[in-house]
């Protein structure tokens, strides 16, 4: 076409603006119709609305669509719907799959697969931004996947929250490529050996976050929805007769001609801000369009009516976008019998779709991309090079050196002529670099043990060397590849007698750097070194019989004079080290990036593996899942892996990394790659959120498993209160009518021990048997608190005698790697100094008549809490009679308050020379026996409390010298006048402080209003005690303190009544149990101050 011609036609399509949209099919291949569904004698409903009708026969088919649907190929933006404050929504992608043999169910299952491992929907509106579908070509109706996978997602809005998809494309597929989220017990395993000894898979201990498979020549169905905030995207159709011929016309249009060919391609407007959509996206879609690497990338499916077409359609979209980005596959079937299909669905206006999914069987279908995605795309070829490397002396045919130029030439005769190679002639020094690289790769594989030995291999390279020699004067490819064919395998020679490949060195001629002999020679070497092939591999279209010349297909590659070529075959043990190679290479790049300053890339969030129909388990030794296989192990944090076998693969051979090629320059073109495989890996240039749907689901597993466990530990909480309870009321009289507990004439309660002759009742099971016609019953709490605290030491002597457990005590005195008791009332005074009111806090799990303090008694954590609010000791109930406690309870809050003393020494920096010091722990507990002190002893306790009334004068003054002995202090606790003088007659030094307590002992209630405390602490005894002992004891409260709320209403009143009536301090129980957790500190220097 003349250049004045051209620029007329220009001016003319200027004028009439979008005579180039999209081109409507002729007629369109849809799925099910109306009439299938409506037939005579089948009868139809509705599922939920979805548009899905069940016949009578069992079947599935679609309900006829409505005007309402609105379904048009057109732009959309997948951020139109968020607000300012979601701005930073996860990019996610979560593919499911399926074997079942009835497509809409194996359509329902892979989506269900697919929406479970989504973020929950953010509203009622929130949409699938993106789906495609892969689908086996031998279900029958394949042709409505789209249509079906649109609906099952619509119905499914109220178990997922999607209402819907936005932009849909797919088609049939000789074989498909899937995943499944990873179970736990598939997670836990790290990366494959492979990508450890590569040393660059993210192995270690990172889990994997989906199981991919591989289905060929199946029925089988893929499923991938994404979810793309910030990405503007637009589905588009193109048909062969709308593609514009690329040729020199077209690129000296400028940015008129780059229009013309976006609305001829359906994307006319596309990325820029007079694009027809909604504003909320554009911002989205925008905030990236200022680096460099804001390029847009195409998913691409093209038919395989449409590969004429496709060279000029990639070569007009790199016009059109300048660094874009294509990747894809064609579609493919299982038969060569059937006809591949393509789906596109998408909504918004224009492009003329008639509002459902639209099915063809020519053209191409895509999706346009710009924003927040960041697109990796790496081609293997499947190829190992044979024989030597070679140079390009002669082009065209009949070695005329280069294309004809007569005028008798027709434009496909001289297309011809530019895609022929001559002659060729040996490269010797490039031969003897690549001859080199190849055996050390082979002899680390042999040390490796990784391949056998071949003890032909010498023979055969004996061979090749001879051939060489023969090839110093340039030759026809063809006669060329006839001495190669004597050199190689069996195997290598079938194949090779079979298709003719020939690799073109990128770049053109043998100059330095990448594309030249200035990187690695191995092929292997280079990739696993991240500096892509050396070689692009094509299949020869045609040879010439009489000048052995070759041709390779029309259009696909200019041959130059001096570019340097090499032959290939198709091999499975090499192929599976080219693409170890190329994610290895990958890695390294991703890594190099990183550390030497270049753009922090995000974590993976979807994967394509897109191999041919020649790969997969044909080309890997019956292998299934090989490649997709290797994608999980070098990218296990990849939650997405999906895929189709292609009848060819579209895009760059070595992709990109940070946004720029692997190889640099523009010698690395979108072309169709035949029998390769295509990885791409999706990831958010802006790092948005990572979103795992393993740890989701574990998550939520863990958070089922927490809430089970504490309504397991609420039920044995309210079992233990209901036993406490059951237990503290059957010690006194539950007649309100009868008598009140025997007082001596001081007022003190008389209590009785434990009448061993007379008979109990005992319970065995749900059977209460009677030994004895009498049972005594105890006269109040406390004395039936002394009868079941009796029969426990009883029991626990006939495990471990008296005499064993003195000896136990009296060792662990002398061992000096057991620990020594601390001083608690030393902990206590200093807290005390300068006049400050101490707090002691006391740990409990229950009390007697209110039950379970706390919804959850963790002790460990409890007393890690109050350490670290500052408390000067700690108090531990270890009663298991009324209050829930244990004697393993003393040994473990030891344990974490010293752990959390060491904490927090670590946490401040800070050592005075005293080293850390912790809480010492006071013991609460009826002790009644010098056997249970040294139980005490034994479990690591510093101090323990004596329960003056319930112990007679001899007995108390037996045990403060037994408790003396073991190194235990003492601590006196008292309820009426008459105890106090008890303690009178002890000797100076028994006992190391006197608590007052506010509770009553018949009924082991409290005084709530804690008027006892003041009136002891106000009378004639205490005043002798005082006066016989001075300050050295000192004085503390217990009982309500912190919730007894006096007049004013205020429990700090309270507290201050106590001081001013000279308490040194007081230790609270009940009342610290109410505190929050976080408000532990604030309250313990409240109460005292």
């Amino acid at each position: 076409m003349a250049a004045g011609v051209f620029l007329l036609l220009l001016l003319s399509l200027a004028a009439t603006a979008g005579a180039f949209q999209c081109r409507p099919p002729s007629s369109p291949v849809v799925g099910p119709t109306t009439t299938a569904a409506t037939a005579a004698g089948r009868r139809a409903s509705f599922l939920g609305g979805a548009g899905l009708v069940r016949l009578d026969d069992g079947r599935r088919t679609l309900a006829p669509s409505t005007a309402a649907s609105g379904l048009r190929l057109a732009s959309s933006s997948s951020s139109d719907s968020a607000s300012p404050a979601d701005d930073r929504r996860p990019q996610a992608f979560a593919t499911g799959t399926s074997a079942n043999p009835s497509l809409l169910d194996a359509i329902e299952e892979a989506a269900a697969l697919a929406l479970s491992s989504l973020p929950p929907a953010s509203d009622a509106h929130c949409e699938v931004d993106l789906a495609w579908i892969w689908t086996s070509s031998l279900y029958e109706d394949a042709s409505s996947s789209a249509e079906y996978l649109a609906k099952v997602v619509e119905s499914s809005s109220g178990v997922y929250g999607y209402a819907g998809v936005r932009n849909l494309v797919g088609g049939t597929a000789g074989g498909v490529v899937g995943s499944r989220p990873a179970s736990s017990s598939s997670s836990s395993s790290s990366s494959s050996s492979r990508s450890v000894r590569a040393g660059f898979g993210e192995g270690g201990g990172v889990p994997k976050e989906c199981t991919p498979n591989e289905a060929e020549a199946v029925p089988a169905v893929t499923v991938t929805l994404a979810l793309l905030p910030g990405v503007e995207l637009r589905t588009f159709r193109v048909d062969g007769d709308d593609v514009l011929e690329y040729d020199g016309d077209l690129t000296r249009g400028g940015e008129m001609a780059r229009e013309m060919w976006k609305k001829s391609a359906g994307l006319g407007g596309f990325g820029s801000s007079s694009d027809d959509g909604d504003d909320g996206g554009k911002e989205g879609a925008q905030e990236n369009e200022d680096d460099d690497d804001d390029a847009p990338a195409f998913l691409l499916l093209p038919s395989p009516a449409f590969q004429n077409h496709l060279d000029d359609f990639l070569r007009g979209l790199e016009f059109a976008f300048p660094q874009s980005a294509a990747f894809g596959g064609v579609a493919s079937t299982v038969s060569s019998l059937s006809r591949a299909r393509i789906f596109a669905r998408s909504e918004g206006g224009g492009g003329g779709s008639d509002g459902r999914s639209s099915v063809y069987g020519d053209g191409c279908v895509g999706v346009a991309m710009k924003g927040d995605l960041r697109v990796d795309a790496l081609v293997a070829q499947g190829a190992k090079p044979v024989g030597g490397v070679y140079r390009v002396v002669a082009a065209g045919r009949g070695g005329g050196g280069g294309p004809r130029t007569s005028s008798s030439a027709s434009a496909e005769e001289d297309e011809a002529m530019r895609s022929t190679i001559g002659a060729i002639v040996l490269d010797e020094a490039a031969t003897a670099l690549e001859d080199e690289a190849e055996s050390e790769e082979e002899e680390a594989e042999a040390d490796d043990g990784d391949v056998p030995e071949d003890d032909d291999e010498e023979v055969r390279r004996a061979k090749l060397r001879a051939a060489y020699a023969k090839a110093r004067i340039p030759k026809p490819p063809l006669a060329e590849a006839n001495f190669v064919l004597r050199a190689l395998s069996d195997d290598d020679r079938a194949y090779m007698r079979r298709a003719l490949l020939i690799g073109l060195e990128r770049g053109g001629g043998g100059g330095s750097g990448l594309r030249g002999m200035g990187g690695s020679p191995g092929e292997l070497a280079r990739l696993a070194r991240g500096e892509g092939h050396r070689f692009t591999v094509r299949q020869v279209a045609s040879a010439g019989m009489k000048d052995g010349s070759v041709t390779f297909p029309l259009g696909s590659v200019d041959v130059t004079v001096g570019a340097r070529c090499r032959f290939f075959v198709r091999d499975g043990n090499f192929a599976k080290k080219e693409v170890e190679a190329l994610w290895t290479g990958y890695k390294k790049r991703e890594l190099e990036g990183t550390l030497s300053g270049g753009a922090d890339m995000g974590p993976p969030t979807g994967c394509l593996v897109l191999p041919t129909l020649d790969c997969g388990s044909k080309l890997f030794g019956g292998k299934a899942g090989y490649e997709s296989g290797l994608a999980s192990d070098f990218l296990p944090g990849v939650p997405s892996i999906s895929g189709f076998f292609a009848n060819g693969v579209v895009g760059k051979l070595d992709g990109t990394v940070g946004g720029a090629s692997l190889g640099g320059g523009s010698a690395d073109p979108n072309m169709l790659h035949g029998s390769s495989s295509q990885y791409v890996v999706f990831r958010s240039k802006s790092k948005r959120p990572f979103y795992s749907p393993r740890k989701a689901k574990e998550d939520a597993a863990n958070a089922a498993a927490l809430k089970a466990e504490e309504e397991s530990a609420e039920r044995q909480l309210a079992a233990e209160d209901d036993k406490r309870t059951l237990m503290s009321k059957n010690f006194g009289s539950s007649d309100d009518s009868a008598a009140a507990a025997p007082r001596s004439e001081n007022g003190e309660l008389v209590v009785r021990r434990r009448e061993v002759h007379s008979g109990r009742a005992l319970s065995v099971s749900t059977v209460e048997w009677s030994v004895a016609e009498k049972t005594a019953r105890p006269t109040s709490a406390l004395e039936g608190y002394m009868w079941e605290k009796e029969t426990t030491v009883d029991r626990q002597r006939e495990r471990v005698p008296l005499a064993q457990l003195m000896s136990q005590t009296k060792a662990a005195m002398i061992d000096p790697q057991k620990p020594r008791p601390r001083d608690w009332i030393g902990a206590v005074r200093r807290a005390g100094e300068g006049g400050n009111f101490v707090i002691v806090p006391e740990c409990k799990r229950m009390a007697p008549v209110s039950g379970s303090l706390r919804k959850r008694y963790d002790l460990a954590k409890l007393v890690k809490q109050l350490t670290a609010a500052g408390a000067p000791a700690i108090s531990v109930n270890s009663d298991g009679v009324l209050f829930g406690g244990a004697l393993e309870d003393i040994t473990k809050a030891r344990e974490a308050s010293n752990s959390a003393a060491v904490s927090a020494s670590l946490e401040s920096g800070v050592d005075d020379g005293d080293g850390v010091v912790a809480p010492p722990v006071l013991a609460s507990d009826l002790l009644l026996y010098p056997y249970q002190l040294y139980k005490l002893r034994l479990a690591g306790a510093d101090a323990v409390t004596l329960v003056v009334g319930a112990l007679e004068g001899k007995d108390l003054l037996y045990l403060t010298k037994i408790a003396s002995t073991v190194q235990l202090q003492v601590v006196a606790s008292v309820t009426p006048e008459v105890q106090i003088e008890m303690l009178n007659k002890l000797g100076a030094g028994s006992i190391v402080a006197l608590v007052l307590s506010n509770r009553d002992l018949e009924t082991f209630d409290f005084d709530n209003s804690g008027e006892q405390a003041l009136r002891l602490l106000q009378s004639e005894a205490l005043a002798a005690f005082r006066e016989k002992n001075g300050e050295d004891v000192p004085i503390l409260v217990e009982g309500r303190v912190g919730i007894v709320e006096p007049g004013d209403g205020n429990n700090l009143s309270y507290i201050q009544a106590l001081k001013d009536n000279g308490a040194f301090g007081v230790i609270i129980g009940g009342g610290m149990a109410q505190v929050n957790e976080e408000d532990v500190a604030e309250s313990m220097v409240s109460w005292s101050v």
